[in-house]
């Protein structure tokens, strides 16, 4: 007797598409917030890329001293391109190769935000990054950090977006900080 209403029970199909959509629908919902999130991160990297280069560019087409006001105004001008939500973090470094000793020194460097000033120690770590170079031959470095925040709480945190680009000086064979004397 109670055999055959439990048979049919388990072989009724009435219901199945509305039980299979609870349990698919979050499931292709957070894919699609996710998927969306993550085409967001790829986005802001390079979009933090390219601000860097820009500014790499300006300041290499550089031919008169810089000082705190020009270098405030390339992070301006880096929080406008980025749309950043919060104040990022800048350093320009120039840097110098010795063939002699083999070994790369900075000029000079100036750094806003929470970054500091490069010292020739980090200056000589950047070996493998920074191009081959004739001796005495300068380049600019720009390095760039700025926060990512997601749009949507789907796994990925909230990180930091660093960029370290370098630029040979345009017009002139180096450049130069307003307080560093012309001659070292």
């Amino acid at each position: 007797m109670i055999r055959h209403p439990l048979r049919q029970f388990f072989r009724d199909e009435a219901g199945n598409i509305a039980i299979e959509a609870v349990i698919v629908l979050p499931i292709l919902f957070w894919a699609y917030l996710s998927m969306f999130a993550i085409f967001d991160a790829y986005r802001q990297y390079a979009i933090n890329q390219k601000a860097a280069f820009t500014i790499g560019d300006l300041i290499s087409r550089q031919t008169t001293p810089l000082d705190a006001a020009f270098l405030s105004g390339t992070r301006d001008l880096f929080d406008t391109l980025t749309r950043g939500q919060t104040v990022s973090s800048m350093r320009v470094t120039s840097v110098r190769y010795d063939a002699e000793t083999d070994s790369y020194a900075q000029d000079w460097s100036q750094a806003l935000g929470a970054a500091t000033a490069a010292e020739d120690p980090m200056v000589q770590e950047w070996a493998d990054q920074l191009p081959v170079m004739p001796d005495n031959e300068r380049v600019m470095v720009v390095e760039t950090w700025s926060d990512y925040d997601p749009p949507f709480n789907t796994g990925l945190t909230l990180s930091q977006i660093h960029n370290f680009v370098f630029t040979r000086p345009r017009y002139a064979p180096r450049v130069l900080w307003e307080d560093v004397p012309s001659g070292s």
